[in-house]
């Protein structure tokens, strides 16, 4: 007889493998909607929080797990909450949809740091081949030009993957491959694309929109 712990793992492969082939068969462009969904179908602790300046200025997107330690330092105080509670062993806290920093914090101006975390959000948690949108933990990161073949680890060479499109591109150049090809030219983190991320995230948020959609604009610049 089936344990139930196996049927749910046999039915998470069965979607998941769906959602796949539903990719392949017709890629599509990512929509707004994909995003947001793929976006905070994250585990709890990992689902995005907007990060404030002391002057309410939005500087950050970071996980609740990050957003939480912020707030149990005293570094940052909550603004607005997700609706959820984490118990621990001696006390319950709510959980973060906006925090904001105690102290100013002046943001240099300069690109965000290269990483895996910010390449996944930079695309969108969106294959750049095939345009399924998974969680982080299903996606990996792809160099355009192989490492075998030269390439070097930056913004314009590394992209978000699927693990099938990763298998199937292997270590070969997209020009060797007759049907696979980028969605769009990866670019390094610019201002326009953290503007234009925090407000797709933003919009699946009621608690975020205060912050992000006013008249004046203030500059938005990120911690690296």
């Amino acid at each position: 007889m089936q344990s139930p712990h196996s049927s749910t793992k046999a039915r998470k492969q069965r979607t998941s493998a769906s959602r796949h082939a539903s990719a392949h068969s017709s890629p599509r462009l990512t929509t707004e909607l994909d995003v947001r969904i793929g976006v905070f179908r994250q585990p709890a602790m990992q689902t995005p929080v907007l990060v404030l300046n002391a002057s309410y200025e939005p500087i950050n997107i970071c996980g609740a797990r990050r957003a939480l330690v912020l707030v149990l330092k005293g570094v940052a105080r909550t603004e607005e909450e997700q609706g959820s509670v984490l118990h621990a062993a001696r006390m319950k806290v709510a959980m973060p949809s906006v925090i904001r920093l105690l102290e100013y914090r002046r943001i240099p101006h300069q690109t965000r740091a290269l990483s895996r975390k910010n390449i996944l959000l930079r695309d969108r948690n969106a294959c750049q081949y095939c345009g399924i949108v998974l969680t982080a933990g299903e996606l990996t990161l792809d160099h355009v030009i192989p490492r075998s073949r030269g390439g070097l680890s930056t913004w314009e060479n590394l992209v978000a993957c699927c693990h099938e499109c990763n298998r199937r591109k292997g270590n070969q150049l997209l020009h060797e491959l007759t049907e696979m090809k980028l969605q769009r030219e990866p670019r390094p983190f610019s201002l326009h694309t953290s503007r234009h991320i925090m407000r797709m995230i933003g919009s699946a948020d009621p608690s975020w929109r205060r912050y992000l959609y006013f008249e004046s604009e203030p500059e938005l610049q990120f911690v690296a």
